[in-house]
C-alpha cells in the first residue's frame, strides 16, 4: 500500500474514524492490527519477522531491567543485538558478503562453491530493526523507557505511519505517546492534512517525473554523453530529497492527524552549508541513530585522534553499507567521511569569521559535493558509477539530451526552480516548515493548497514506489 495512493487516503481516513469513535482501551489494538495490515500488503509472510524483532526485544527489556547482575543484563542486551541484526544481516547482506568473499576466492585462483540466494528483502526491515534496538539499548543504559504491555511495544516497532521508512523514532519521545489519550482535533487534521499534500505534490510531481528521466539515462549510462548524465545526476539530487522528504512527510502528517508527533526527519538539507550542516539536515533520524548507538560507544571524540578518525569514517561506511548491500554505497559513506574529515581540518587551519560569500561558497561546494557522491549511491555499479563521473568530467561538448521531449525537460527544469523557491521561503520563516508556522495569510494559503491540488491532478506522474523503501 503506497503512500501516493488513493487506497492510502482511504485507509487513514478509516483507521482516522475508527480511532476516535471507539473507546480509548481498544485504540492499542486497532493501531497495531491496522499497522500489521498495511505492512501485509506487500507480503503478509513478512509480518511475522516483525513480530519476532518485537517479541526478542520486548523480552530481552524486561529482563534486562529485571536484573542486577551485569553480567545477565549484558547477556540479553548481547543476545537481542545478535538475534536481530542476524535478522537483518541474513536477508539484507548475505549474498554481498558472501560474492565479496567469491570475488577473493576466484581471484586467488581457487574453485568458489558458495550459492547466490534468491532472496526478497523485507520492506523496511533496515528501519524497524533499528528502531525495535534502540529501545533495548536505552533500557540497558537505563532510560525510563520499559514496557510492560506487549500490545503497546509491539505497536511502537511497528506503527504504521513510519513503519517502512521512518522516521526511525526512540522509545524515549514516541513510546510515551501510546499511553495518552487523545481528542480528535481539527487543528491537527489541518496541520496533517497539509504536510501531506505536501509530501504528495514533491513525490508525484517533483520526483516521478523527474525519476523518468533518471531511470532512462542512468539504465545505460554508455549510451549518453557528459551534459547528459550531469543532468540526469542533478535530476536524481533532487528527485531522491523530493522522495524521501516526501515520503516522511506524509508519515508525520498521518501520525499528526492520529494525535501522535513524530520527529522531523528533514530540514532543507540542500541549503546546509558545510557536509556537518549536511548530516543534521538530511535523514535526521538516522543520523542521531548512529550518533547514540555506534559513535558515542565507541568514544565520540573523548579518544586519541587516530581512533576518532576511525570511528567516524566506521560510522559513515556502516551508514553507506544501511542503505544497501552494494559496494557503491560503501564508497558513497566512505566520500562523506572522507568530506567531514577534510572539512574537520579545514576549519581548524581557516579563520572562523563567516561571511556572506563565504556561506554561499559553501552552500555551493556541500551541494556538489554531495551530488558527487548520489553518482555511486544511484548507479548500478561501480563501473558505471567510474563511466559517469568520467564523462561528466571529460565531455561537456554541446546539449544534453532532452529525453522524451524538451517540453518535459524544460517542466521538470521549472519544477525545480519552483521548489528551490519555496525552500528559500521556508528557510525564511515565510511558508511553514514541518509543523511551524506560517507568515502566509489564510486565504493565500487555501490558494496555495489548491494549486498543490491541481499540480498533483494534472502534472503528477504514474504512482511508483518510494526509493527508501528498498533500504
Amino acid at each position: 500500500m503506497l503512500f501516493n495512493s488513493l487506497e492510502y487516503i482511504a485507509f487513514l481516513a478509516s483507521i482516522t474514524l475508527a480511532y476516535f469513535l471507539i473507546r480509548p482501551s481498544w485504540r492499542i489494538p486497532l493501531l497495531l492490527a491496522a499497522s500489521y495490515f498495511f505492512y501485509m500488503q506487500w507480503d503478509w509472510r513478512f509480518v511475522t519477522l516483525i513480530a519476532f524483532v518485537s517479541a526478542v526485544n520486548f523480552e530481552a527489556g524486561r529482563r534486562i531491567a529485571a536484573s542486577e547482575a551485569a553480567l545477565e543484563r549484558r547477556s540479553w542486551l548481547i543476545g537481542a543485538i545478535t538475534l536481530s541484526f542476524g535478522l537483518l544481516a541474513f536477508f539484507k547482506y548475505i549474498n554481498f558478503f558472501a560474492d565479496s568473499v567469491g570475488a577473493l576466492i576466484s581471484a586467488a585462483g581457487l574453485p568458489y562453491l558458495l550459492p547466490h540466494l534468491d532472496l526478497i528483502l523485507p520492506v523496511g526491515i533496515s528501519f524497524f530493526t533499528f528502531q525495535a534496538l534502540s529501545y533495548t539499548i536505552d533500557v540497558y543504559r537505563g532510560a525510563p523507557v520499559l514496557e510492560t504491555n506487549p500490545a503497546r511495544f509491539a505497536l511502537y516497532v511497528a506503527f504504521f505511519p513510519q513503519l517502512v521508512a521512518g522516521p526511525i523514532e526512540r522509545a524515549t519521545t514516541l513510546l510515551g505517546q501510546f499511553r495518552q489519550t487523545h481528542r480528535f482535533e481539527v487543528t491537527r487534521l489541518a496541520e496533517g492534512g497539509r504536510l501531506i499534500l505536501w509530501g504528495l505534490f514533491k513525490k508525484v510531481v517533483i520526483a516521478d517525473r523527474l525519476a523518468i528521466y533518471v531511470n532512462d539515462v542512468y539504465a545505460h549510462p554508455e549510451l549518453h554523453d557528459g551534459p547528459t548524465l550531469l543532468l540526469a545526476t542533478y535530476f536524481f539530487a533532487i528527485q531522491i530529497y523530493c522522495d524521501f522528504s516526501a515520503y516522511s512527510d506524509i508519515a508525520i502528517g498521518s501520525a499528526r492527524i492520529l494525535g501522535f508527533n513524530l520527529m522531523q526527519n528533514f530540514n532543507l538539507p540542500y541549503l546546509a552549508r558545510s557536509i556537518t550542516e549536511f548530516w543534521q539536515r538530511w535523514h535526521i533520524s538516522l543520523t542521531r541513530w548512529f550518533h547514540a548507538y555506534v559513535y558515542v560507544p565507541l568514544g565520540g571524540n573523548r579518544v586519541p585522534a587516530f581512533v576518532w578518525l576511525c570511528n567516524v569514517t566506521a560510522v559513515f561506511l556502516l551508514s553507506g553499507l544501511w542503505h544497501g548491500a552494494q559496494w557503491t554505497f560503501v564508497i558513497w559513506g566512505a566520500l562523506h567521511a572522507g568530506y567531514y574529515l577534510v572539512e574537520r581540518v579545514l576549519r581548524a587551519v581557516l579563520p572562523a569569521r563567516e561571511t556572506a560569500l563565504r556561506q554561499a561558497l559553501g552552500m555551493i561546494v556541500t551541494f556538489h559535493a554531495v551530488v558527487l557522491a548520489w553518482v555511486f549511491f544511484r548507479a548500478a555499479s561501480l563501473d558505471d558509477a567510474l563511466l559517469i563521473i568520467g564523462r561528466i568530467l571529460t565531455d561537456q561538448g554541446g546539449w544534453p539530451d532532452w529525453g522524451v521531449s524538451r517540453f518535459s525537460a524544460m517542466l521538470n527544469l521549472g519544477l525545480i526552480a519552483l521548489l528551490a523557491a519555496i525552500q528559500v521561503l521556508q528557510a525564511r520563516g515565510t511558508f511553514s516548515l514541518y509543523l511551524s508556522p506560517s507568515q502566509v495569510g489564510e486565504l493565500p494559503r487555501i490558494a496555495g493548497y489548491s494549486l498543490l491540488l491541481c499540480g498533483i491532478a494534472l502534472l503528477g506522474a504514474s504512482p511508483a514506489q518510494f526509493l527508501y523503501f528498498q533500504f
